[in-house]
């Protein structure tokens, strides 16, 4: 099992955040992930860059690979999303990778169009990931369904086609996607409700890797790492279905505004005991996953990345970590 470096647009500049990669990198972090936002969470994070434009300096920058958890079908037309994977892949062999979900209306609902059920959702996301992976293998394609494709080809398109993974957070959206994704990507820190997920995916017959985004909260005091978690990360609160229909940052601050700071403990990891920590890591790799990407949901990354590197990552690195292979 690998453990990899979350990088969050909606929390860090987009100039600070390669840094951060670049350190994580550098301290032993098998692998990274970022998030593709329009719009962050809350006010308090306050940032919100753009994706697709920062994963090329930051494969330029470093040499581990990278994903990210993508919508298509609304605020973006598949056919984009599948160019820009095409370029990155062709550039970086290897290294990228995208998984689909049915996106949050807080960042769809720019279009003006309006925000579909999540039966639709669900239809629509096959749809875009049908007419991109036909893309990634230089087909052409045009469709008429709830997507609407004219003439499509990719003219740049690397060797080999980046994988599509799923994105999921309940079974049954995991059984699901077994029937055309390439791997899947689940977030969460509890174990039971892990081990459904993970279940549901490989019972219906699910493909390739399994990989688990955990949010975490380092501080030198539980109840500072509560607090940090509170002020950066209490939209976790609010889960499905009202966490995909709110459509504003307003809409979160005000949703979240009376979340207890104690409620925290059940939406992070509270990393102060960091062998506990190793342990909750160890738990989870047992269930499955091949790689966990680890989200410090505060600002500065620096602090957290120092404490893993010396801590938590050579539990899980037989050889010197800048050996492995990234």
């Amino acid at each position: 099992m690998k453990l990899g470096f979350h990088a969050s647009h909606e929390q860090v500049h987009p100039s600070a955040l390669l840094e951060a990669v670049q350190l994580a990198e550098e301290a032993g972090f098998d692998a990274a992930m970022c998030s593709d936002h329009l719009e962050p969470w809350s006010e308090r994070q306050g940032q919100s860059a753009f994706t697709w434009s920062w994963l090329g300096a930051a494969l330029q920058a470093t040499r581990t690979s990278f994903g990210t958890v993508s919508a298509p079908g609304q605020r973006y037309h598949p056919v984009i999303i599948a160019q820009a994977l095409a370029t990155l892949g062709a550039m970086y062999p290897g290294r990228v990778w995208v998984a689909l979900g049915s996106g949050e209306a807080i960042n769809e609902h720019v279009t003006g169009d309006p925000w579909p059920p999540k039966e639709q959702r669900e239809a629509r996301l096959r749809e875009c990931a049908d007419v991109m992976r036909a893309l990634l293998h230089g087909e052409e394609v045009s469709l008429e369904g709830l997507i609407r494709v004219d003439r499509a080809r990719l003219w740049t398109l690397p060797e080999v086609p980046p994988p599509l993974y799923a994105a999921a957070v309940g079974p049954a959206t995991a059984a699901w996607a077994a029937e055309w994704a390439d791997g899947l990507v689940t977030v969460g820190t509890d174990p039971a409700g892990l081990r459904e997920v993970v279940g549901a995916y490989r019972d219906a017959g699910g493909r390739g890797p399994v990989m688990l985004q955990m949010h975490v909260s380092y501080a030198g005091s539980e109840d500072a790492a509560l607090r940090l978690a509170h002020d950066q990360w209490r939209g976790a609160a609010i889960g499905p279905p009202e966490a995909w229909d709110l459509d504003s940052v307003a809409a979160f601050d005000a949703a979240t505004a009376d979340v207890p700071v104690a409620e925290m403990r059940d939406k992070v990891l509270v990393a102060v005991d960091l062998p506990a920590v190793v342990d909750r890591i160890r738990t989870l790799g047992d269930l499955g996953f091949d790689t966990i990407y680890l989200h410090h949901v505060g600002k500065d990354q620096r602090p957290f990345i120092d404490a893993f590197a010396e801590h938590v990552l050579p539990a899980f690195h037989s050889q010197d970590p800048k050996e492995n292979t990234r």
